[in-house]
C-alpha cells in the first residue's frame, strides 16, 4: 500500500453569483484599491455569503456591530461581580494560563487587562503549566502553592472546563475559581463561581466560536464596562494579542471571530512601524520572522509558531507572556531570540520524529489499520501534535501519539503514563472518539479535530482495541480517509500577481471556516526547480526541507512572460512531476523577498484534454442586458444553423437561479450577442423515486467513500438547493451521518452513541418536508416555463 495522500479534488463549481450579489461586492470594496472583484464575488458566493444585508460587515469590520459581553449572560455577571469583591477587598489573583498561542496570548489580555485594576506584581501574577511536565490544565501541586501564596481567586483562560478534581482541590483549599475558557463543556456545571465558555451558547450564536485570548478579552471588556473610571489605558490596546491568538489556535472566523481578528490585525500592523509600536516584544517577532503584521498568514506562519514553539522545546513558557506585554526592547530582543531559537530546534525535532514515526508504520499492516495510535519513550512529547496532524494527512487516519517518561525499573508499572496528542482525519469527531473510551483515561481534553490525553500505560492495548472499534461502526470496511483538497477559482500564471492578491485579500482574514483562497491552475509545468535545508539564525543548517521553482503554462509561455515563482515546504525536488500538471495553490506575498509567489498545496499529472482559450478581457465582454433574448421554450430543436447559440436548457425555480444561470452562459461566451431559453415545460417530478434515488446514492457513497458535491447533486436529481438541503437533513434522521466541507458532502454511518442536533427529529415528517420543498420547487418552474420572454428581458436590465 503507498503511503502517498489519497487525494479527492473538489474543483470550482460551474454557478456563478448572480449579478446583483456581484454589484453589492463592488460598492463594499475601495475600487481605487482593486481593479475588479468579479473573481472575489464568485468565491464568497461558492462559500455562501449570501446575505446582502450582512456583506458590509463581513468585509469591513467598520460596518460590523460587535456582539456585547453581556450576551455572556448571568455567568459573565457573576465573574465581574467576584472580581470586583476582589479588588474592594484588597485580594490577590492569579491568572492561570496554557501553553500554546491561544493560552500565551489570552494570559498576556488578562495581565494588562486586570492589571488596570490590581496592582501587579503585588496583587496579581500568573502562572503556566509546563508542557513536558504538566500538562494542560489546572493541576495540584500549582493550586496549593498559589494557596500558600495567599491568592484566593484564580482566573483561568483557554483552560478548566474539564477539571473538575482539581477544582476540588482548589475549593478544598479555599480558592475561588472563574474559568475563561472555549473547549469542550462537561457533562455538568463545574462547582465555580463563574464559567465564561461560548460552548454554553448556541451553535449560531456570534460568540460561539471564540479562542481562549477572545473570552479572556471579553472578560476584561465587561470589567472596563463595569469600572471605567479605572483604566488608564484603552481597551483596543489589547486587539493585537487577541488576533495572534484567535488565528493562531485555529477557531472558525466568523460573527464576533471575524471581527476581532479584522480589527486585531490592524492594530498588529501598527507594532512594525518602530514609530508606532507599543509591543516591543511583537515588533521584534514580527522583525525576525520577517513580516509586516498586516495579514493572518504573519501569524499562522510567523508568530504563531514561534509563540507554540518555546512550550515545545523548552516546556516552561512563562517568559512569553514578558515577551509580548513587557515595554523594555533589550529584554524583549533576548526574549525574542530564544522563542526564534526554539522554532527552529522545534522543526528539526519535529522532522526527526515524523521520520521514526514513518519508520514504525513502515513495519505495521495498515490494511486493516482505521486509527494509528503510537507510543515510544524517545519521542519529544512537545511536538507530537504537529506530528500527528502530519501523519493523518499524509495516512488518512486519525492519529495518536504518544510518549512517557523513560522507564524506571523501580516505578510501579500501573503508575507509568503515556502522554500525548491526538489529530483527526476525514471529519472524525475525535474528541467524541476519546471520550467514549474515557474510562481508560487519566485526562483528556480538545477539540473535534485536535486533542490531548494521558492514560496509563497498561491500558494502551484496551484503548488501541477499543479506538478501532468505534471507528469500524462509523466507517464500515474502509481504512483510509482521503484527504479534501478543494479550489476555489481556476485561473492562469499570468493571472497571478498584484491584483489577484490585493482582489483575494479582502476575504481575509482567514482560517477555520474562512481558508485562504485555493486556485486551480490547468496543464502547467515546472522549471527551475531546487530543494534546500533551512538557516537558523547563526546560519546553521536545519533539517528542514522545502523546494523552490517556477511555475508555467501555455498562457504564461505563448505570451513570452517568465515562469510565476514558488514554494513547497517540506518536500523535495523529486516530489514535483514531470511534464504538465494540475496544481492548486495559494497566492501570497513574501515580504523578504518584496515579491509575490505561490505556495504549492497540491499537485498531480494533468488528466483532462481541456484546450481552454485565454480569458477575455473585462472590455472585450457584451453586457448581459444587451443581450437578445430567443424564446425556444416548448419547441422543436432549433436549426442546425442556430445550434452555436447559449441556449439555458434546464427550467430554473427562481429568479436568482434564472439570472444566475444566464450569466454563466455569457461567462462562457462573452462574446455572443444571444441567449436562448430552450427548456420544456417541467415534468411532473415523483418525490418517491427522488426520494428512493437520494438513499440510494448516499448508500453507495457510504460504501464506498466518493465525495459527491452540492451543486452536481442538485444538478442529478434535478432539485434546488432548499429541496437538496431537506432531504439531506431526513437522511441524517435515518442513519447516515453527512460531513460537509464547503460544497463538498461526506456520507458515513451515524454513531448511534453520539447524539447531535441533527439527529433529532421526526423522521416521518422530515421526509414529508423534502417531498413538500419538491412540490414548491415545481409550481415555480411551472411559472418560469411560462413567464413572458418581455419580463425576463426587464430583470436583466433592473439587476445590470
Amino acid at each position: 500500500m503507498t503511503n502517498r495522500p489519497v487525494e479527492l479534488w473538489q474543483l470550482p463549481p460551474d454557478d456563478l453569483p448572480p449579478p446583483e450579489f456581484c454589484d453589492a461586492v463592488r460598492r463594499c470594496l475601495d475600487r481605487g484599491r482593486i481593479a475588479s472583484t468579479d473573481r472575489l464575488a464568485q468565491i464568497l458566493w461558492q462559500r455562501g455569503w449570501h446575505d446582502l444585508e450582512q456583506l458590509p460587515g463581513q468585509l469591513d469590520a467598520h460596518h460590523y456591530s460587535p456582539t456585547p459581553s453581556s450576551a455572556f449572560g448571568l455567568e459573565m455577571e457573576q465573574a465581574i461581580a467576584r472580581l470586583r469583591q476582589a479588588r474592594d477587598q484588597g485580594e490577590s489573583v492569579a491568572i492561570w494560563g496554557d501553553f500554546d498561542a491561544d493560552g500565551i496570548t489570552a494570559t498576556a489580555v488578562l495581565w494588562d487587562g486586570l492589571g488596570q485594576f490590581f496592582p501587579r506584581p503585588d496583587r496579581l501574577c500568573y502562572t503556566i503549566p509546563d508542557r513536558l511536565t504538566d500538562s494542560h490544565g489546572l493541576n495540584a501541586h500549582g493550586l496549593e502553592r498559589l494557596a500558600a501564596a495567599g491568592v484566593s481567586l484564580v482566573v483561568t483562560c483557554d483552560t478548566g472546563s474539564t477539571n473538575l478534581p482539581e477544582i476540588a482541590t482548589a475549593t478544598a483549599l479555599g480558592l475561588d475559581i472563574i474559568i475563561t475558557d472555549h473547549h469542550t463543556l462537561p457533562d455538568t456545571r463545574p462547582e465555580v463561581v463563574a464559567i465564561v465558555n461560548p460552548r454554553y451558547l448556541d451553535r449560531d450564536h456570534p460568540l460561539y466560536h471564540l479562542s481562549g485570548v477572545a473570552v479572556a478579552y471579553k472578560l476584561v471588556e465587561a470589567l472596563y464596562a463595569a469600572l471605567p473610571e479605572i483604566p488608564t489605558e484603552p481597551l483596543d490596546r489589547l486587539l493585537d494579542l487577541v488576533a495572534i491568538g484567535l488565528i493562531a489556535d485555529l477557531v472558525e472566523l466568523r460573527g464576533d471571530c471575524r471581527y476581532l481578528a479584522q480589527v486585531g490585525i490592524a492594530q498588529l500592523q501598527r507594532q512594525s512601524d518602530p514609530q508606532a509600536a507599543t509591543r516591543p516584544g511583537v515588533a521584534k517577532l514580527l522583525e525576525l520572522c520577517k513580516r509586516s503584521g498586516d495579514r493572518p498568514t504573519d501569524i499562522s506562519f510567523g508568530l504563531g509558531p514561534r509563540i507554540n514553539a518555546v512550550s515545545r522545546i523548552y516546556g516552561d513558557a512563562s517568559f512569553c507572556v514578558e515577551l509580548l506585554t513587557s515595554p523594555d526592547p533589550q529584554r524583549c530582543r533576548d526574549l525574542a531570540i530564544q522563542a526564534e531559537n526554539a522554532n527552529t530546534r522545534r522543526k528539526a525535532l519535529q522532522r526527526r520524529v515524523l521520520d521514526r514515526v514513518k519508520d514504525r508504520l513502515a513495519t505495521i499492516d495498515l490494511s486493516t489499520t482505521r486509527a494509528i495510535i503510537l507510543e515510544d519513550p524517545s519521542w519529544a512529547g512537545g511536538v507530537l501534535g504537529l506530528t500527528a496532524g502530519q501523519i493523518a494527512q499524509e495516512y488518512g487516519r486519525p492519529t495518536i501519539l504518544l510518549s512517557r517518561d523513560r522507564d524506571d525499573p523501580d516505578l510501579d508499572p500501573a503508575m507509568v503514563f503515556a502522554r500525548g496528542s491526538a489529530r483527526s482525519a476525514g471529519g472524525i469527531d475525535l474528541y467524541q472518539l476519546v471520550k467514549s473510551q474515557a474510562h481508560l483515561l487519566g485526562r483528556f481534553g480538545g477539540h473535534p479535530f485536535a486533542a490531548g490525553l494521558s492514560l496509563p500505560l497498561a491500558n494502551l492495548p484496551l484503548f488501541q482495541a477499543a479506538i478501532e472499534r468505534q471507528l469500524a461502526l462509523q466507517l464500515g470496511d474502509r481504512v483510509r480517509l482521503p484527504e479534501i483538497i478543494e479550489a476555489d477559482l481556476t485561473v492562469t500564471v499570468p493571472e497571478l500577481g498584484q491584483d489577484l492578491f490585493r482582489e483575494l485579500k479582502a476575504i481575509e482574514p482567514c482560517g477555520m471556516g474562512n481558508p485562504a483562497p485555493r486556485l486551480l491552475i490547468r496543464r502547467c509545468w515546472f522549471e527551475n526547480v531546487s530543494n534546500k535545508n533551512i538557516q537558523d539564525l547563526t546560519n546553521k543548517t536545519v533539517r528542514y526541507i522545502k523546494t523552490h521553482f517556477e511555475i508555467w503554462d501555455e498562457y504564461s509561455d505563448a505570451t513570452h512572460l517568465s515562469g510565476f515563482p514558488g514554494v513547497w515546504w517540506g518536500h523535495y525536488q523529486e516530489e514535483i512531476p514531470k511534464g504538465k500538471c494540475d496544481a492548486i495553490v495559494e497566492l501570497d506575498f513574501n515580504p523578504h523577498h518584496q515579491a509575490y509567489e505561490v505556495r504549492l498545496l497540491a499537485v498531480r499529472p494533468w488528466q483532462d484534454a481541456i484546450d481552454a482559450l485565454p480569458k477575455p478581457t473585462p472590455s472585450s465582454r457584451a453586457s448581459l442586458a444587451t443581450i437578445q433574448l430567443l424564446d425556444w421554450r416548448h419547441t422543436a430543436s432549433p436549426n442546425t444553423s442556430d445550434r452555436q447559440i447559449p441556449q439555458l436548457t434546464r427550467c430554473p425555480a427562481s429568479w436568482n437561479e434564472l439570472h444566475a444561470r444566464l450569466h454563466h452562459l455569457h461567462r462562457q461566451q462573452p462574446h455572443a450577442t444571444h441567449l436562448a431559453l430552450a427548456y420544456d415545460a417541467p415534468h411532473p417530478p415523483d418525490p418517491d423515486r427522488l426520494w428512493r434515488e437520494l438513499v440510494g446514492l448516499a448508500k453507495y457513497c457510504r460504501r464506498t467513500g466518493e465525495i459527491l458535491q452540492h451543486t452536481r447533486l442538485c444538478y442529478r436529481l434535478d432539485l434546488s438547493s432548499f429541496a437538496l438541503d431537506r432531504g439531506l437533513h431526513a437522511l441524517t434522521l435515518h442513519g447516515f451521518q453527512i460531513i460537509r466541507s464547503n460544497h463538498a458532502l461526506q456520507f458515513l454511518t451515524a454513531d448511534p452513541t453520539i447524539a447531535t442536533d441533527r439527529n433529532t427529529g421526526d423522521p416521518s415528517q422530515a421526509i414529508a418536508e423534502f417531498y413538500d420543498a419538491i412540490v414548491e420547487q415545481q409550481f415555480h418552474r411551472q411559472y418560469f416555463s411560462s413567464v413572458s420572454l418581455a419580463e425576463i428581458q426587464a430583470s436583466l436590465q433592473r439587476v445590470a
